[in-house]
């Protein structure tokens, strides 16, 4: 079942008031002070990465990812696999930041392009058989599945994500929703209704979660703002309510990305005003 709703209660249009105000203040600082706002891209782009490889389970903390980041050193103990994933999406940061700068539209092929970075060098991926096994099935970076997938939950459920046959149409339609409408909506609602549908539809074997939020802030970025960091601290409510929106209310995780959006600016003006 498709989820696309462009209805929403007024309570949310105050908080995307708030968003709005909150990021024409970051655009006056960062006319006003233009190298800190470089410093503090970085800052952004460190805490997204941390945020986003931790909720998937890496090992790294912020000032491991900051420190690899910067010296493209390895922390002693910490697994190879956790600083490739960090470096590739770093890297998948900065080809977002290139593509907004350029103001090119969303489609298949950069949704594409972008598992392909955050997977690259990424031979096989952690699966789970119906039968509840554990096995490593090969990865195929930027190709959508070829095989179910499917999470266990926390309540022992299996829960099973699009079949790969309907997954082209599913990913078409909902690159067409986002064009159609990102200019009419409030962007921190097309943006968190594209996350959970890429979630929804998980149409790659690995990497759905990080590029979910990567297309989330692609949106947000094209539509001025700055984007929203997800904390890994709040990923079990994350969790609750993509589960929320799988039983067709979606409203509290559009609420929960305005909110991280809005907090995210919030430590933007403070080091701004620091």
């Amino acid at each position: 079942m498709k989820s696309y709703p462009i209805e929403v209660p007024s309570e949310l249009e105050k908080l995307w008031d708030i968003s709005q105000c909150q990021q024409e203040k970051i655009d006056k600082e960062k006319e006003r002070k233009p190298a800190l706002w470089e410093i503090i891209r970085f800052k952004i782009k460190a805490d997204w990465t941390y945020n986003s490889n931790a909720i998937e389970g890496s090992s790294l903390s912020l000032g491991d990812t900051i420190f690899f980041l910067q010296e493209g050193l390895t922390v002693k103990g910490k697994p190879l696999k956790d600083h490739l994933d960090a470096q590739n999406h770093a890297e998948a940061i900065e080809v977002l930041f290139e593509r907004v700068v350029q103001k090119r539209p969303v489609t298949e092929s950069f949704i594409k392009e972008i598992n392909a970075l955050i997977l690259n060098g990424v031979r096989s991926t952690p699966a789970i058989t119906l039968e509840g096994k554990k096995v490593d099935k090969p990865a195929n970076p930027g190709q959508y599945k070829k095989q179910p997938n499917h999470v266990l939950q926390p309540d022992g459920e299996l829960h099973r994500y699009v079949e790969p046959l309907q997954v082209g149409t599913e990913m078409a339609d909902l690159v067409q929703w986002i064009n159609k409408y990102i200019d009419t909506l409030p962007a921190p609602l097309v943006a968190a209704v594209a996350h959970y549908n890429l979630v929804r539809i998980h149409p790659f074997d690995d990497g759905n979660g990080r590029g979910a939020r990567i297309l989330m802030n692609l949106i947000l970025m094209q539509k001025g703002f700055i984007p929203a960091v997800i904390k890994t601290a709040q990923r079990q409510t994350y969790y609750q309510t993509l589960r929320s929106a799988d039983n067709g209310d979606l409203i509290p995780f559009i609420r929960l990305i305005t909110e991280h959006l809005i907090q995210t600016q919030e430590m933007i003006l403070n080091d701004f005003q620091a």
